[in-house]
């Protein structure tokens, strides 16, 4: 049988070492804030789940240190980064690929700069939207950051 009074001061070893509050711990290992509460105050007893979840998350934590004491921790003395995913760093878009930089503003009102030849679009007017009203303007991107701005009656 597990002393929860001492499996608590070994998860509060787990987070002075890794310089982690409750919440963070909490957060790391995918449990809820208020198991992880409950479970610190003495309130409830760890579940197999939340020491597996301790073990799998950090590696550095020798399962029957956490369970009954023995062995010690840090398990691996140059293991101190725990397995948190972390989410990737924004990429910065080349200038070229910036449509401000090329000189185009998609809400400016100047005309289409493609070289390519924009499609045909016959009588507009008599296109009806199912709510009856009439279209105001269709506006049709292309890939290259250009658009055509295509009113009826022009």
């Amino acid at each position: 049988m597990i002393n929860i009074d001492s499996f608590i001061k070994r998860i509060e070893a787990i987070l002075e070492y890794y310089s982690l509050s409750a919440s963070a711990f909490a957060d790391a290992l995918g449990v809820q804030r208020s198991g992880l509460s409950h479970l610190m105050s003495g309130r409830n007893k760890p579940s197999l789940d939340l020491v597996m979840k301790i073990s799998d998350t950090y590696p550095e934590v020798n399962l029957y240190w956490l369970l009954n004491g023995t062995g010690s921790f840090p398990a691996k003395e140059n293991l101190h980064t725990p397995v948190i995913p972390i989410p990737a760093p924004a990429v910065k878009k080349a200038p070229e690929d910036n449509l401000a930089a090329q000189g185009n503003d998609l809400f400016s009102t100047s005309d289409f700069t493609s070289q390519e030849k924009a499609p045909e679009i016959s009588s507009l007017s008599d296109n009806k939207i199912n709510d009856g009203g009439s279209i105001e303007r269709i506006v049709v991107f292309y890939k290259d950051g250009t658009f055509k701005n295509y009113s009826p009656g022009q």
